[in-house]
């Protein structure tokens, strides 16, 4: 930034005396202005917005002093600075490395309108706006999609937006690629004010599209990250470091939780279970398969018969990774400890759901497939494990029930094929779906059923209460004929186990979900 080409001569043979007695004079829009025309920072800023909403910049052959660059260069970084951590509501700390990736774009675009002034056209009319004044409308123009961005993201970090489809990955890619292609466009219109519009145009124009293409896998690269450790009794959450050892430790891991299984007791109807949250971006996931795994365990009689696969940075060395391979593998490992015709295996997954009904994967920077109805249902077929009760907390997870659902299956989802759950974003405790079914209504009894039918009312009035916008997440319940009788007799053995019923439920804020902000 400070090797920008020479600007407006200033010295006193050229300058006007308006220039040398400090007056401001200002462009005529009704014709070309000399070099010598002065314009004041606040002015450079003004025009700098109107650019970044694709309105004409008043700044025809005039050129920034070289001050007045720096001035603007300043109050652009201290913006880019500031506005994301209103993004973060609690303690955040700055990434530098994250803050820099960005700005070798501003280099790419120097070097365009560069090589774009000396283009035939831009020396035909005095009215083109020069160089300099380029790059300083370019860096205040970017800035409005931005604050645009972190106004959104802010909204939604603090809970003041609660909108249900804002919760979506997808949703939240599509506002990304759109601010995306608003910051590009405020640059390729620049580069056309310097020319005009001519095959150079179109090449610079190709070129700056691409490079900003590039940036699109920088999308979870944010300058202030949450801070961990500075939360009361959080702990210091690190980035997940991939390599040789960490792929070795975490295929062994699988296996020696698989080997620590405990067996199948004969005449009993055991109950094994497999919990798999595969969305590491978001501690909702950690959480609620982590009280799952200990309500499973603890009141269904199934210590030491509980497979938790979890992407989580945090817990590398202590639990498997949640990828589909690994799902593959935990199931085959539950099928050979198990009695796979008497019984019960319990499947719980929980992250982000598509309309496609693809569950969202993420664990930077290991690349996670995401898992689909058919890939589970061909892990449980292969492994021939008869009995299952299958529950799927993610929005649009009643798209799960018919590919999932047969005469020895329960399959409970979150909310049917058409609309979203609710409370899975970075304020929630745990989703509504998970806290209903396992934080209360679980430890009050030992039947999915009664436990599913107790929970829907519940979501319902705390999604009204939420404002949750696009209409009730309807959870949906599918129960196979041959396994109901299985599982009263569970309901009946475990309720003899433990006659008073219910544990104590675990505290939860029960905090409004949203999704990660653009």
């Amino acid at each position: 930034m400070n090797n920008l080409p020479d600007i407006a001569a200033t010295s006193a043979e050229n300058a006007s005396p308006a220039f040398m007695s400090g007056e401001v004079v200002t462009p005529d829009s009704s014709g070309p202005t000399t070099a010598s025309s002065f314009i004041p920072a606040p002015r450079w800023l003004l025009e700098g917005l109107r650019a970044g909403i694709f309105l004409k910049p008043r700044v025809a052959g005039c050129s920034p002093l070289p001050a007045q660059m720096l001035l603007v260069l300043a109050l652009v970084i201290a913006v880019e600075v500031a506005a994301p951590r209103a993004v973060q509501a609690g303690p955040s700390r700055f990434d530098v490395q994250a803050f820099l990736s960005y700005w070798w774009l501003a280099g790419v675009f120097i070097g365009l309108a560069w090589w774009m002034s000396g283009a035939p056209q831009a020396t035909k009319s005095p009215r083109t706006i020069t160089l300099t004044g380029a790059v300083i409308l370019w860096l205040v123009g970017a800035l409005v999609p931005e604050l645009a961005s972190d106004s959104l993201g802010a909204a939604i970090a603090r809970g003041w937006l609660n909108w249900a489809w804002l919760q979506s990955p997808w949703v939240s890619w599509s506002i990304y690629l759109l601010l995306l292609a608003w910051s590009l466009a405020v640059g390729v219109a620049l580069l056309v004010r310097i020319a005009g519009f001519s095959g150079r145009t179109a090449i610079a124009a190709c070129v700056l599209a691409g490079c900003s293409a590039l940036t699109v896998w920088q999308f979870n690269a944010h300058s202030w990250e949450r801070d961990y450790s500075q939360d009361d009794g959080a702990p210091k959450r690190p980035r997940l470091q991939l390599s040789q050892s960490v792929f070795e430790s975490q295929q062994a891991l699988l296996e020696q939780q698989i080997a620590a299984l405990a067996p199948q007791r004969p005449g009993v109807a055991d109950v094994y279970a497999l919990v798999f949250a595969p969305y590491a971006d978001e501690d909702v996931f950690l959480r609620e398969s982590t009280l799952a795994s200990e309500v499973l365990a603890t009141r269904f009689d199934a210590e030491g018969r509980v497979l938790h696969l979890l992407n989580h940075a945090t817990t590398t060395q202590t639990r498997a990774w949640a990828t589909p391979l690994n799902l593959q593998r935990a199931i085959a490992g539950l099928a050979k400890r198990m009695d796979r015709d008497n019984d019960v295996l319990v499947v719980y997954v929980t992250s982000h759901g598509a309309k496609d009904f693809r569950l969202a994967a993420s664990h930077w920077p290991l690349n996670v497939d995401e898992l689909t109805p058919t890939l589970l249902r061909q892990a449980l077929d292969d492994a021939g494990i008869r009995h299952r009760v299958i529950g799927i907390s993610a929005c649009y997870s009643g798209g799960w029930v018919e590919p999932l659902g047969n005469d020895d299956t329960l399959v409970m989802t979150a909310a049917d094929a058409t609309h979203t759950s609710y409370g899975c974003g970075r304020l929630s405790e745990l989703t509504y779906f998970g806290r209903a079914m396992f934080d209360e209504q679980l430890r009050k009894t030992h039947s999915f059923e009664k436990a599913f039918a107790a929970a829907v009312p519940l979501i319902k009035q705390r999604e009204i209460d939420a404002g949750k916008s696009d209409g009730f997440s309807n959870p949906q319940i599918s129960l196979g004929k041959n396994v109901m009788p299985v599982l009263k007799a569970l309901e009946e053995r475990l309720d003899a186990l433990s006659p008073a019923g219910a544990a104590p439920a675990m505290p939860s804020s029960g905090a409004a979900g949203s999704k990660t902000p653009p």
